[in-house]
């Protein structure tokens, strides 16, 4: 089971780890606040009340052996800097920071950070790209070239296999999964005779300028 070490239990913090626990993660969080750490006692498999900038704390909290750390302080650049440099030291797998703003999270991004997120920012591309277009339920963009999207299959897709339909070669993207609304099974990983149904969504993965030609389908 895969294990994370969420830093931070502001509103960030608080959402990632929850729902990571939700999913069946084991999840430990450290924070300042009694208060914030008592609220989320039973929301996570260990909560502690500490510094995080203090190597000694995040030893005690085994943290270069998680999978996953989330720096979840974006507000205090000096804080984030040291507790992920600190985590680093400590051969912690994956770091991933919170930023405030481009600033913010180069600088993170310097310091070894793997991922550097901007919440409010991530947050305003997702909602303009599915307004943008009525057939896209979802979009994540997980780097400046690549994304996920969520979608309503084209009609020419209902009925037919992903072997008929040959997605890869014909649009440059691969289909990660099949969501059958009606039943609310999902199919993850879907083979070459999996066949998309009507009211079917379907997610699919590739470069930001071929998942633009759904829009156009």
């Amino acid at each position: 089971m895969k294990t994370f070490l969420v830093i931070g239990l502001g509103r960030f913090g608080i959402a990632a780890a929850s729902k990571l626990y939700e999913m069946g993660y084991e999840v430990m969080v450290i924070d300042q606040s009694e208060e914030l750490v008592n609220h989320m006692a039973d929301a996570c498999t260990y909560a502690a009340i500490g510094d995080a900038r203090d190597m000694e704390v995040l030893r005690s909290m085994e943290a270069g052996q998680c999978d996953c750390a989330i720096v979840a302080m974006g507000e205090d650049l000096s804080a984030s800097v040291l507790i992920t440099m600190n985590l680093k030291e400590l051969g912690c797998k994956y770091v991933i920071c919170k930023a405030q703003n481009e600033m913010y999270k180069r600088a993170l991004e310097r310091i070894g950070a793997d991922r550097v997120v901007i919440p409010e920012r991530e947050m305003a591309l997702r909602l303009v790209q599915s307004l943008g277009s009525g057939s896209f339920h979802d979009y994540i963009e997980f780097s400046s070239e690549y994304a996920i999207a969520e979608i309503d299959p084209p009609k020419d897709w209902i009925g037919k296999s992903l072997k008929q339909l040959n997605v890869r070669a014909k649009y440059s993207v691969s289909v990660l999964a099949i969501q059958n609304q009606k039943e609310n099974k999902m199919m993850m990983s879907p083979g070459a005779e999996d066949v998309v149904s009507e009211g079917d969504t379907v997610m699919i993965m590739g470069k930001n300028k071929d998942l633009a030609r759904f829009r156009k389908l």
